[in-house]
């Protein structure tokens, strides 16, 4: 029986030592009730002790939680309806608040993200809403943060994913960008033709002042014309160059 009774001692301290040691990664930390009651500070990390039959522990990991949020059906302020989504990254700061103030964080965190993402979308006009995604990211990861922190939760960063038109509403964008860059297009080709008609009201503006000059141009497309080999070329000759050829009655005539 002494035999028996040392086995069954061990076999209970084994036991014992086995329910009551655990050991909790540098990531995590233990929430411990003793008896009921919240003991001051949580455990952790490395090797704790909890007493079997009057403590019981919650694990709970401080690394951040990367947490999508599915497509919401948001009407914005100029009454179009669109889809979004969103990622939110956010992580435990508190581990007791995260135990004692909600029941689930993980859950109360994503239905929080999803009501204020279609708060804060449909508040935005969709111009602005395509735009602005980094300033109405920031709006709302300002307000989970706000609104997490009593939880003891750390909402670091919020990025709008997707934004889902409907199809009309991108045939509309397609045909307006379409008529913008038409109008671009027009606007430059104007401005060429405008540069273009201010050389030319300088060109005759030195011609004006030099009459050699139109001589020496004329003499310029003669070269050109020449050089492309053109087999019957019809050369028109102003009167200012075959004037000093032209005898003195035909010249008084002409004149």
């Amino acid at each position: 029986m002494g035999a028996y009774a040392l086995i069954t001692i061990v076999v209970i301290v084994l036991l014992f030592l086995f329910s009551a040691i655990k050991i909790l990664n540098e990531y995590e930390r233990a929430v411990v009730f003793r008896l009921g009651r919240v003991l001051p500070t949580p455990k952790g990390p490395g090797l704790i002790i909890i007493i079997p039959l009057v403590d019981r522990f919650i694990r709970i990991s401080l690394r951040t939680v990367v947490q999508d949020v599915p497509p919401q059906d948001v009407i914005t302020r100029d009454n179009v309806t669109v889809k979004v989504n969103a990622v939110v990254y956010f992580r435990v700061i508190e581990p007791m608040k995260s135990v004692i103030e909600v029941e689930n964080y993980l859950y109360a965190t994503s239905q929080l993200s999803q009501t204020t993402l279609r708060s804060v979308c449909g508040q935005a006009e969709l111009d602005e809403l395509l735009a602005n995604r980094e300033e109405i990211s920031s709006r709302i990861q300002e307000l989970l943060d706000r609104q997490t922190d009593p939880w003891g939760i750390k909402v670091s960063a919020v990025e709008l994913k997707h934004i889902d038109l409907p199809e009309e509403m991108q045939r509309a964008m397609a045909k307006q960008a379409e008529a913008e860059r038409e109008r671009r297009s027009k606007i430059i080709h104007a401005e060429g033709e405008f540069q273009a008609s201010q050389k030319l009201r300088d060109a005759a503006d030195v011609i004006a002042g030099q009459p050699i000059a139109l001589q020496l141009r004329y003499l310029q497309t003669l070269r050109e014309i020449s050089a492309e080999g053109s087999i019957n070329t019809l050369i028109p000759l102003p009167m200012e160059i075959i004037e000093p050829f032209m005898p003195k009655g035909g010249r008084k005539e002409g004149s």
